[in-house]
C-alpha cells in the first residue's frame, strides 16, 4: 500500500479535515474499510466527523455509512459477512443473481451524444464515450435499502428528520443528458434524498439504469472523475485524506499481459490523482493520499466488481494500512 503527502496545513492545532473516499467497486470498498481503522488512529477522531467529506461510486456508500453513525467495526462486520442488526432483512442484491441482468440494446443516452457532438468542449471525452454504451437494466435495491436503513437509524436516535446528513457531505454523480457532474449536497446542487444520490453516485452506464431524480437521470460519478479530489480546493478545509482504490503509488510488478493492462490503467489514474493533488497543495492544503500497494493488489484481482475478493481485500488492508500511513512518502 502506497501513502503519499503533498504541502503543509494551515492551522495545526485544530485543522479542517477533509476526506475524499474514491470509486473502486466491490473490492475497492472493501479495501478502504480496511483502511479505516489505520485512518481513524491517524485523525485522532472518528472518520464521520471530518468537516468534509466526498465520496464518488463505491466511496459514496461509504461515506453516507460514516455520516450516518454506522461504526467502522460495523462496516468490517458487513464485510466479513457478518449479521448487522436491521440489515439481515434487506433485499439480496440483483433479486438474489450474482450478476445484474443484460443490458438492453439501445443507445444509453442520445441527448448526451448530441451535446458531446455540438459543442464537445463541454464534455470530458470518457463522458461523451458513455452515450454510446446500451441502456443498463440492473437497479442497486438492496444498496438503496441498505442506505434508506441507516439514514432512517441515525435520524431515529438523534430525534430528528431530513433526506440528508449533516456536515459538508458531497455525493458524486453525473447527469446523463449534459455530461455534467452534479454533487448532491453541495449548495445550488438538486435536492435528493440520501439513498437516492449514492444509488446514482455508483450506477455504472451500461450495467446500470441510471437514477431519476428532479426530472433528470444521473449515473456513476467515477466516470468523470475517480476521486473528484479538486472539489476540495474551495471546501475550506486545511487536510484532506484521499482513499484511492482505484490508483497505486506502490503497484509493485506486473507479470501477466492482464496484470500490465490493469497497471497502465492504474498509471493513468495515478497521474490525473497527483495532478489534482497538486492543485490542492498550491493552495496551501495537506493532501495526504492513500492507494493500495503490491500486496494488496494481489488479491484484489483485476476486476473490481468481482465479489470473491472482498473478504481477502478487507484483511490485507486491516494489514497494510497502519504501516503505509506512519511511513508516508512526501512528494515536492
Amino acid at each position: 500500500m502506497g501513502a503519499v503527502v503533498l504541502g503543509a496545513g494551515r492551522d495545526a492545532s485544530r485543522p479542517r479535515i477533509g476526506l475524499v473516499l474514491g470509486a473502486g467497486g466491490l473490492t475497492g470498498a472493501a479495501w478502504m474499510t480496511g483502511a479505516l481503522p489505520a485512518l481513524q488512529q491517524r485523525l485522532g477522531r472518528a472518520a464521520g466527523d471530518a468537516e468534509v467529506m466526498i465520496g464518488t461510486s463505491a466511496g459514496s456508500v461509504l461515506v453516507a455509512g460514516l455520516r450516518c453513525r454506522a461504526s467502522v467495526e460495523e462496516m468490517i462486520g458487513f464485510h466479513r459477512g457478518q449479521a448487522i442488526p436491521g440489515l439481515r432483512e434487506l433485499p439480496p442484491a440483483h433479486g438474489g443473481r450474482r450478476l445484474p441482468p443484460l443490458p438492453q440494446p439501445r443507445m444509453g443516452s442520445p441527448m448526451l451524444w448530441c451535446t458531446a457532438l455540438l459543442t464537445p468542449h463541454r464534455v470530458h471525452p470518457r463522458v461523451s464515450a458513455t452515450a454510446w454504451l446500451p441502456q443498463g437494466r440492473g437497479q442497486h435495491t438492496a444498496l438503496h435499502a441498505m442506505i434508506g436503513h441507516l439514514h432512517a437509524r441515525h435520524h431515529a436516535a438523534r430525534g430528528t428528520a431530513g433526506h440528508w446528513v449533516d456536515g459538508q457531505t458531497w455525493i458524486v454523480a453525473l447527469d446523463y443528458d449534459s455530461g455534467q457532474r452534479v454533487v448532491f449536497g453541495r449548495p445550488g446542487a438538486p435536492a435528493a434524498p440520501l439513498p437516492d444520490a449514492v444509488v446514482a453516485s455508483c450506477s455504472i452506464p451500461g450495467w446500470y439504469r441510471p437514477v431519476r431524480i428532479g426530472g433528470r437521470r444521473y449515473i456513476d460519478g467515477g466516470v468523470r472523475s475517480l476521486t473528484s479530489l479538486v472539489l476540495m480546493a474551495d471546501a475550506g478545509v486545511d487536510e484532506v485524506y484521499v482513499l484511492a482504490p482505484m490508483a497505486s503509488t506502490a503497484p509493485g510488478p506486473a507479470r501477466k499481459p492482464h496484470e500490465r493492462i490493469e497497471r497502465t490503467v492504474r498509471g493513468l489514474a495515478t497521474q490525473s490523482l497527483l495532478r489534482d493533488a497538486r492543485r490542492l497543495r498550491a493552495r496551501g492544503i495537506t493532501v495526504t493520499v492513500l492507494t493500495p500497494g503490491a500486496e494488496d493488489l494481489a488479491v484484489m484481482g483485476v476486476n473490481p466488481m468481482d465479489p470473491r475478493h472482498g473478504q481477502a481485500v478487507l484483511e490485507t488492508s486491516l494489514r497494510t494500512s497502519p504501516a503505509a500511513l506512519a511511513r508516508p512518502l512526501l512528494v515536492a
